[in-house]
């Protein structure tokens, strides 16, 4: 388990959270692992008490699974789950790209075309830890070209079981696909042109459908 260092300011149960959070969307907790109070609470130097209460709030969001008398289990990836943020992602990311394309000032673009070239350089370096954050802010970057920061913020809190997926697809294969799609989308912004702009993000946004079957067959014990 990676672990990190407090922030100033940060509770001890925010700290558990936040750790717990980043092991279990990256998978370094396994779906369907078993995961002990007393363990953690030795791992990351704190009292049971906000151990428990960060598993308990993280089984509000369903990746953490509380069996009375049997223990606590990171709980599986559940693809029921992983359409609904799909769904709740591809109307907003489109809806962005409407905006981007539409807008009457052109959208400036070097912050995303700089991101890209520091995901290429993660790919020349094989570097995939790198990668997912690199991901994650090309996508922060759409939003706030169009003043919807805090719209992304949503998207997040929603993204946690879907962002195991994504990580289960770039540990399997190389991400070269995502940057060609990103590439794509820059393209169809600068050309202003909307339709093709949905057209590449579903695609983008889908792709993980077309994986679905040979990571299942790769990972059976992460699914249910």
């Amino acid at each position: 388990m990676k672990l990190f260092d407090r922030s100033p300011g940060e509770n001890a149960r925010n700290y558990a959270i936040r750790v717990l959070l980043y092991n279990i969307i990256n998978l370094e907790l396994a779906p369907g692992s078993a995961v002990s109070e007393n363990e953690l609470s030795s791992t990351l130097k704190l009292s049971r008490t906000p151990v428990r209460e960060a598993l308990i709030e993280l089984s509000k969001s369903s990746l953490v699974e509380i069996l009375p008398q049997r223990g606590s289990y990171i709980s599986k990836i559940d693809y029921e789950r992983i359409e609904e943020a799909r769904f709740m992602r591809l109307v907003l990311e489109n809806a962005v790209l409407k905006l981007a394309c539409e807008s009457p000032e052109p959208v400036d673009l070097k912050k995303l075309k700089d991101n890209i070239n520091e995901q290429k350089f993660c790919l020349e370096q094989e570097d995939t830890a790198k990668f997912f954050p690199l991901d994650n802010e090309f996508h922060m970057l759409l939003f706030q070209s169009v003043n919807k920061a805090r719209t992304f913020e949503v998207i997040q809190s929603q993204m946690v079981h879907f962002d195991r997926i994504r990580t289960l697809s770039l540990k399997s294969s190389k991400p070269t696909k995502i940057v060609e799609d990103h590439e794509n989308i820059i393209y169809a912004i600068e050309r202003r042109d909307s339709e093709l702009a949905e057209i590449l993000m579903t695609r983008h946004i889908n792709r993980h459908q077309l994986e679905k079957s040979e990571l299942v067959a790769s990972f059976p014990d992460y699914f249910i």
